[in-house]
């Protein structure tokens, strides 16, 4: 009797055992990479092909529940990014999709589509503006990504279910993207949003970057340039392109080791904290808009501080926090417990009746 009532007790305290190692077994979401040709970006003077790589997760029901429609969460990656880095096609510093498995496992009635399309472009990036010589990426998200989106995958084709965010760069292209298409998205996230406030005007003597970059003239030095003199170069293809100047087809602030001010002035033309008053009226039209950053990220920390002030004096509702934190070291963290968050509580789950 005493060796069948040992027996039990240790079947018995096995069970929750089991269980537990059951709960960490998370139901996985599935990626595709799939491609897709961009009328928009067709004939940019870059020489970027139109033919762009896009991410999509599925989550972990979207295979076998057919008759189910999802909202849509537009995913923008930072500059020196591309959206086989965050879907785990390439090493990088985190990984999207386990994030993304581990929310939806634990609140499967908030499943979401996840989208990232592949903005890395010879300029290592294209601030996700329109621009001859990049291409409109700006129109390519909010117009074709979309409408592509609708056409081939089961989506809740309709604003309220559709949300835009991004990090860094891609925050910056969030809220581009997002204050000039409130009858495309609902709702709006950023995360450690670069480029929101303007930069220094360059004044004598010219900082070694700027210089550094009036001195590149073919695009084997240009590969060759430190991160800062890149960035200059990517911000000008977007904001201030030139057709009649090759081989970039772009303005920099300094030209021939003189400053150029109009440059700056197109730059600061679009930042968003200086033409935020002009888009106050579609703002209101968002259900929802939220951000944040770490704490040592200080500029970005400190730009968000702003977008929080102007939001308020507009008594615009909104989500802000700054966190213990870097630019990146917290992003899957804020992503999983925030961003996620946000979405859910904002987008429209309801389904269609013809669905």
């Amino acid at each position: 009797m005493a060796r069948f009532t040992l027996a039990l007790f240790f079947i018995v305290a096995a069970l929750p055992l089991k269980s537990l190692a059951q709960q960490k077994q998370v139901a996985k979401g599935t990626v595709q990479r799939i491609k897709i040709h961009s009328k928009l970006l067709e004939g940019n003077l870059s020489g970027d092909s139109a033919d762009r790589y896009v991410s999509v997760y599925l989550p972990a029901s979207y295979k076998n529940n057919t008759k189910k429609h999802y909202p849509v969460v537009y995913f923008l990656h930072g500059y020196t990014d591309d959206d086989a880095r965050f879907y785990g096609f390439k090493k990088h510093w985190m990984t999207l999709p386990p994030v993304l498995d581990t929310v939806f496992a634990r609140d499967p009635a908030h499943e979401m589509i996840v989208v990232t399309p592949d903005a890395y472009t010879l300029f290592q990036g294209s601030m996700y503006s329109n621009s001859v010589t990049t291409g409109n990426w700006e129109d390519f998200v909010a117009r074709e990504l979309v409408d592509y989106m609708d056409g081939h995958y089961r989506t809740i084709a309709r604003k309220e279910s559709r949300g835009i965010c991004g990090h860094s760069m891609g925050g910056y292209g969030a809220l581009r993207i997002g204050e000039k298409n409130p009858d495309v998205f609902s709702a709006v996230y950023l995360l450690s949003p670069c480029c929101l406030n303007s930069a220094p005007m360059p004044v004598e003597p010219i900082p070694a970057p700027f210089l550094r970059a009036d001195s590149i003239k073919t695009t084997a030095a240009f590969q060759k340039a430190d991160f800062f003199t890149k960035a200059l170069f990517a911000t000008a293809a977007a904001w201030s392109p030139n057709p009649a100047n090759p081989p970039f087809y772009l303005d920099l602030p300094v030209k021939d080791g003189k400053l150029q001010p109009q440059v700056m002035q197109k730059w600061d033309a679009n930042r968003p904290l200086n033409n935020l008053d002009q888009y106050i009226y579609n703002i209101r039209k968002l259900k929802a808009i939220g951000f944040d950053a770490g704490d040592k990220d200080a500029g970005i920390a400190a730009s968000i501080k702003t977008l929080d002030i102007e939001l308020n004096k507009y008594d615009i509702p909104h989500s802000f926090e700054i966190y213990e934190g870097d630019h990146i070291n917290r992003v899957a963290q804020r992503i999983e417990k925030k961003m996620l968050q946000f979405f859910g509580g904002n987008l429209s789950f309801e389904q269609d009746a013809d669905h």
